[in-house]
């Protein structure tokens, strides 16, 4: 074997392109990536109007695909496990007669193998109970759902709620199932209807002064004019350091975080109040409209949801502010955390803790504002990616505030458009863009190659790729190592550590992606054609010859 630079960090350009002319002409798909900055990784996505979910690398190739049966859409989200199971979040097209319908509506939640097999299934869409909007995968294998439940004119009217925000004379408020897929059995709730509070009518249940009570949630605040879905949580989220689900209520510009370290009989009483909400104390009748800091926003979750005590992120919380201003909708990211570890609350209102930072797009791009859906994650590597949901959106700004990275779907009503054309609003709306690691689990052992891109007629060139050969005062025992070279049809790899390996062209581009365990390989190579190829990881470039 030989060294490309030895004893040098250096950028071997094996493309004759630079990226700005590649993608100047892109209108779709991959828009532009700095390779170096932007977070290595496959991009999870399920796009509205249509019934396939995609994973994608960086440059935009589909690396694998779920598909189902177009009668399916998306109900709304998806996620990987470690184990490379799909969690997916679906509900039937034809769907807007059905008892309890809102956008978002979901119905059925799938766990489905690699090979897109199903394992395990659960379905609630009834006049009493719908199922919508997210799940929350759990380490102990199960998943926390978002359900709607349906409440009577008579119950509505009995806890409180005003007859004249009663526009079709039923309720639906919220319910938190989690499902043990195993014993394919609900093992734990926690519901809205338990705390409440009103002030409208001392006759009935919930009587309370709203404003002393800020741990309960008022029935009668309403920004949906008296429209049933009164709260429409779109987004829940699980921290197993913490043992506490948040969830995004949009109607009231809040989250709330509840405890889940409590049984089912306990969670309907006071331990299962709210422990924290944010976002518009005018919600519980605190402060003034200047107070507000959430809008209508969406994807509420931990930014590193195992993060421990004493760790910067340990708390601290994000969202997609939908609706800030016309022209700006941020990720919004806070820590609600004291310096004492409790929740901040101060003068009647929860508030920020310690730590509170915007990230947007810095060209301020029409596209990048979405008033619904959307998504906001912060990435190992600290960037934040971003999904402006209306537009189809996708990009990823550094800590330096530098765009590293964008991506516009390339679909027009579910199906999949030319390099070129020009999207609107509402072409591509895609609820969420999940990315995972190279190095993610779910991936080890599986075969990872690149089977065509996405849209029509694509800019191949598109993808300039820089390989970097880090310096490598590596020792021995740090490198991988394989024969033969030149080989013709299989190498015997021994890796030592796990991790993503790549196979790249002379041309530098990736044609194979695998995660391996660390220990002794034997890959197969008879697909390639004779020539120069590359073995990459993320700290060794080495030089294979197929004969």
């Amino acid at each position: 074997m030989k060294k490309i630079y030895p004893n040098r960090l250096l950028l071997l350009l094996l493309s004759l392109w630079t990226l700005s002319a590649a993608s100047a002409q892109n209108t779709v798909g991959l828009l532009s990536y700095d390779t170096e900055k932007a977070f290595e990784g496959y991009n999870l996505l399920f796009p509205h109007n249509q019934s396939t979910v995609y994973l994608l690398d960086n440059c935009g190739q589909v690396i694998h695909t779920w598909p189902d049966e177009d009668n399916w859409r998306p109900g709304n989200s998806v996620y990987l496990t470690e184990q490379g199971n799909l969690i997916k979040c679906k509900r039937e097209n034809a769907s807007i007669m059905d008892p309890i319908w809102a956008g978002g509506g979901g119905a059925i939640v799938e766990i489905l193998n690699w090979e897109n097999e199903l394992i395990a299934s659960f379905e609630r869409n009834d006049s009493l109970y719908r199922l919508h909007h997210d799940v929350a995968p759990m380490p102990n294998g199960n998943i926390l759902m978002v359900v709607w439940e349906n409440q009577t004119l008579e119950a509505a009217l009995a806890a409180g709620r005003d007859p004249a925000k009663l526009d079709r004379d039923e309720l639906w408020s919220e319910v938190i199932w989690e499902w043990d897929p195993v014993a394919d059995s609900v093992v734990w709730e926690w519901r809205v209807w338990d705390h409440l509070v009103q002030d409208f009518d001392a006759t009935k249940d919930n009587f309370g002064t709203v404003a002393s009570n800020p741990q309960l949630i008022d029935i009668n605040y309403d920004e949906h004019d008296g429209h049933p879905d009164w709260l429409h949580i779109n987004a829940i989220d699980y921290n197993p350091v913490l043992d506490q689900i948040i969830m995004s209520v949009p109607y009231f510009n809040e989250v709330w975080v509840v405890d889940h370290q409590i049984s089912t009989a306990e969670a309907a009483g006071p331990a299962g109040d709210l422990l924290y909400r944010y976002g518009n104390p005018q919600a519980y009748r605190q402060g003034t409209a200047e107070d507000q800091q959430l809008f209508f926003q969406h994807d509420s979750k931990w930014t590193n949801p195992n993060a421990q005590p004493g760790e910067p992120d340990f708390g601290q919380l994000s969202v997609y502010n939908n609706r800030v201003r016309e022209d700006y909708a941020p990720m919004t990211i806070w820590n609600p955390l004291t310096e004492s570890g409790d929740y901040a609350f101060a003068d009647g209102q929860f508030e920020v803790g310690v730590a509170v930072r915007e990230v947007f797009h810095p060209d301020s791009l029409d596209i990048a504002v979405s008033n619904a859906l959307s998504s906001a994650a912060m990435l190992p590597n600290g960037n934040a990616l971003l999904l402006a949901g209306r537009w189809g959106f996708a990009y990823e700004v550094s800590p330096e505030n530098e765009v590293v990275w964008e991506y516009r779907i390339p679909i027009r009503a579910g199906s999949a458009v030319e390099q070129g054309e020009e999207l609107s609003r509402n072409n591509n709306i895609t609820f969420r863009v999940d990315r995972y690691g190279m190095d993610h689990p779910a991936f080890v052992g599986k075969e990872l190659l690149p089977l065509r891109f996405w849209e029509l007629n694509p800019n191949t060139d598109a993808c300039p790729l820089m390989v970097v050969n880090t310096d490598s005062e590596l020792l021995p025992e740090e490198r991988f190592h394989f024969f033969p070279n030149p080989a013709s049809d299989r190498i015997q790899l021994s890796l030592p550590e796990a991790g993503p390996l790549q196979l790249l062209n002379a041309q530098g581009k990736v044609i194979r992606n695998w995660s391996l365990a660390a220990g002794q390989h034997d890959l197969s190579l008879g697909f390639l054609p004779k020539g120069l190829y590359f073995l990459k990881t993320k700290a060794q470039v080495e030089q294979l010859l197929i004969h």
